[in-house]
């Protein structure tokens, strides 16, 4: 795995640009890879459908934008209308199931669900979605360890709010474990 691009979206005030930015210094900072993050709002800077995007590579990144991201996670209909388009053929899709609903389409792609936001509601913070999806994707794509994953959560979330954070982060884990035992098991 050379070149990884990913693409987060969803719509401003859900915390794409954090998780964009997490991801990136779990790479970087955590787990000795190079990587970019750039950043794009609609219109409007809440609630309209904004993204991060991340490229992650063993050696330079000459060019840090993603053109056909590998992997696409999408927390709002707006946003997966929007940019599933880009995701890459055989690319990987996650979505917030409560919030997505998915269109037909001939595209070849692995697909996964989590209700993200609905996880985050329990644990009595939605604000914290974007967190349980990000543990989420770190399982299943192991794009950077787990471990690189909690220090930059750790340290990039606000003062008082890292044991809430690193719990989401887990809790996003663990429904990705579980449905990765599920389809062992389905074999």
């Amino acid at each position: 795995m050379s070149r990884q691009e990913i693409k987060f979206t969803g719509f401003g005030g859900q915390g794409i640009i954090l998780v964009g930015y997490i991801l990136g210094k779990a790479a970087s900072v955590y787990g000795g890879r190079n990587s970019t993050m750039v950043q794009s709002y609609g219109p409007e800077a809440r609630g309209s459908a904004c993204s991060s995007q991340v490229v992650i590579a063993d050696g330079g990144i000459f060019y840090p934008y993603v053109t056909n991201p590998d992997i696409l996670v999408t927390m709002s209909q707006e946003a997966y209308s929007k940019f599933f388009p880009e995701l890459k053929e055989g690319g990987i899709l996650i979505i917030d199931e409560d919030l997505v609903t998915l269109k037909k389409t001939k595209k070849k792609m692995t697909m996964f669900s989590i209700p993200a936001t609905r996880l985050a509601e329990k644990m009595g913070r939605k604000i914290v979605a974007n967190i349980v999806m990000l543990g989420f994707f770190a399982e299943l794509t192991q794009a950077v360890s787990f471990e690189a994953m909690e220090q930059a959560v750790a340290t990039s979330v606000p003062k008082g709010t890292e044991e809430l954070n690193l719990k989401a982060l887990h809790e996003g884990r663990q429904y990705a474990q579980n449905i990765l035992q599920a389809g062992k098991k389905d074999n």
